[in-house]
């Protein structure tokens, strides 16, 4: 088929085809098998779905949900670092002698594939998420997609890279030290670094486990925000999944800078440049700027690599490295076998220093209400990375390393070009829960930038919502039956400015009917204490607060709003129906959903 699809890929691009009807996802999937095919870098995948199975997934997904857009994610591409299970699929984390055929999904790819989003593949890594330049692994080295003499950054590789190229409209990745966010700053990307314990890791190969973050790889931080919300959502099975509450960021924050003591850019002049630059354009948003001591935070980056968290990297692989320690990249053997020469009480001292390092950074927190640094202070050539390994790696994580030891949120964005055509990005960092807060100035700085996306230097930034779900100006309400997408009242949600933020599902103590009478056809949610259900497809849309009143007044009876409890333990405003119009009703609860219903 012709490719009529943009260089880079885009939530906002997608939709508009499906929409138009120009595009199916059959006709989406096929594109992307071909430019997987004939792409010129080998070494993305570790193991890429084949064209026919991609075109039967996109078949199913149109057979089960007809309505284009009708899902969060309706036929959008993805592909999945090859740590983190796809059911059906093999997960190497880089070392054959490793590998398993996943039987589930993780945890967040099942959501998002709920959603409607389509797996093409798993991609390179350095192995066991064990490094930031992308060079360690024996299915090859992942190149920059502006030029393959140099690393893509790592650990994530062949995620940045996909769609950085355009294989793929967004990535999973991880993130323990900075592996979601060097790659992105290396390919013109957006990397979404979440507050650890928003998305769940079940289903993910552990590096460090305690500070382990899946984080999404998107070409603008509205893509990334869109799949992010559709992922997170506390898991139970998870015991470092946190319910987290949404932290706000006053309207013109103080944000650190590095002083000029602290700034270590390894003679890379282009790349502080671009680091000032973005200081600037921060500056005039109305931010601003506050010179802190970034020793304390350089010392908590250390210990991650240095100190006794290099044992829980042991801890990872178990038995494995005792038996195949010739399978191991020799960094990584190197890094792993490094371990053993700590003990318990050097974990305890350890954290003894990490909590009297934490407390010293309370005082830059007193003064700041969020950092911008630099992604990654240089970037190297694949060949100057594999003459020294150690070295040049431990360069890329300087304003990394201790972001996840914190507990802190992050969203990297590109900052522009060095001369030399090759990208640099810089980071916002925040108190954790500060991850929506962050994203207006992340999209502010990423579009003043003007550096496109990917490899479309010249592309123009698609428009996206940006609100959270807890979001100040704004309120999220849960919809069950003719509000959703792609069903006749809709239009009443977007008429007034509605966003939506991702599909889910409730508690299982609801039960769903249909109401009689009603035109168009309308369900009724029941909440009943006690009873465990499948829960009730919702999906959650943001309004503003000034047209949510407006739209509460046009709800008519049997139907009101009140508050409605989510499978994540959370609870939205929602619509529910009022008893006595339900006595007798037809129960639907079964089905899971008005959707499923309906298309039934």
């Amino acid at each position: 088929m012709r490719d009529t699809l943009p260089a880079v890929l885009t939530l906002a691009s997608l939709r508009e085809a499906y929409r138009a009807g120009t595009l199916t996802p059959v006709d989406v999937m096929a594109i992307v098998a071909d430019r997987m095919a004939t792409s010129q870098d080998p070494a993305i995948f570790i193991t890429s779905v084949a064209r026919d199975e991609l075109i039967a997934a996109a078949r199913s997904l149109m057979e089960r949900h007809p309505q284009p857009n009708s899902l969060p994610l309706w036929g959008v591409p993805f592909a999945v670092k090859d740590n983190i299970d796809v059911a059906g699929l093999p997960t190497t984390a880089a070392c054959p002698a490793f590998a398993y055929t996943a039987s589930i999904n993780a945890h967040v790819v099942a959501k998002l594939k709920a959603a409607g989003a389509l797996v093409t593949g798993k991609t390179n890594l350095d192995q066991f998420a064990t490094g930031l330049n992308g060079t360690r692994s024996p299915y090859g080295e992942p190149r920059s997609v502006f030029d393959a003499v140099y690393i893509s950054g790592g650990s994530s590789s062949g995620s940045a890279v996909a769609v950085g190229a355009g294989l793929a409209a967004f990535a999973l990745g991880t993130d323990t030290a900075g592996s979601g966010r060097v790659p992105a700053a290396f390919n013109n990307l957006v990397g979404i670094k979440p507050t650890p314990g928003l998305l769940s890791t079940s289903g993910l190969v552990p590096a460090c486990r305690s500070v382990d973050c899946i984080t999404v790889f998107a070409t603008s931080v509205a893509d990334g925000l869109a799949v992010r919300h559709v992922a997170e959502g506390f898991d139970a099975a998870d015991g470092y999944s946190r319910r987290i509450g949404s932290v706000p960021l006053p309207a013109k924050p103080r944000f650190g800078i590095l002083s000029s003591a602290d700034r270590e850019f390894f003679g890379d002049d282009e790349t502080e440049r671009l680091y000032d630059a973005a200081v600037a354009r921060l500056e005039a948003l109305g931010a601003q700027p506050v010179v802190f001591d970034y020793a304390p935070f350089r010392e908590i980056a250390e210990l991650l690599y240095g100190g006794p968290w290099v044992a829980e990297r042991r801890a990872a692989v178990g038995s494995f490295i005792d038996t195949n320690a010739d399978d191991f990249d020799p960094s990584v053997r190197g890094i792993i076998e490094s371990a053993s020469r700590f003990s318990a009480v050097d974990a305890f001292n350890g954290q003894y220093a990490f909590e009297a390092l934490k407390r010293r950074t309370e005082a830059t927190w007193a003064n700041v209400d969020l950092l911008l640094l630099p992604t990654a202070p240089t970037t190297y050539t694949v060949a100057q990375m594999k003459a020294d390994p150690i070295t040049l790696n431990s360069r890329l994580g300087l304003y990394t390393n201790f972001t996840n030891l914190l507990g802190l949120a992050a969203i990297a964005v590109p900052a522009g070009f060095r001369t030399d055509g090759l990208p640099a990005g810089v980071t916002l960092i925040g108190p954790g829960g500060s991850d929506d807060a962050l994203a207006p100035l992340a999209d502010a700085l990423h579009r003043g930038a003007e550096c496109g996306m990917g490899v479309a230097r010249t592309a123009r930034l698609p428009e996206g919502p940006l609100a959270g779900p807890d979001s100040g100006d704004r309120i999220p309400v849960a919809v069950v039956g003719a509000h959703l997408s792609g069903f006749p009242l809709n239009g009443q949600l977007l008429d007034l400015g509605g966003q939506l933020m991702r599909s889910t599902r409730t508690a299982a103590e609801y039960r769903l009917y249909v109401l009689p009478d009603t035109d168009p056809a309308k369900p009724g949610l029941q909440r009943d204490p006690g009873f465990s259900g499948p829960g009730i497809e919702v999906e959650i849309w943001s309004l503003p607060t000034a047209a949510f009143g407006r739209f509460v007044a046009g709800i008519p009876a049997p139907l009101g709003i009140g508050r409605v409890r989510l499978a994540d333990g959370t609870d939205v405003a929602g619509f529910l129906g009022e008893a006595y119009a339900l006595a007798g009703a037809e129960e639907i609860t079964q089905h899971g959903g008005w959707r499923s219903y309906c298309a039934a």
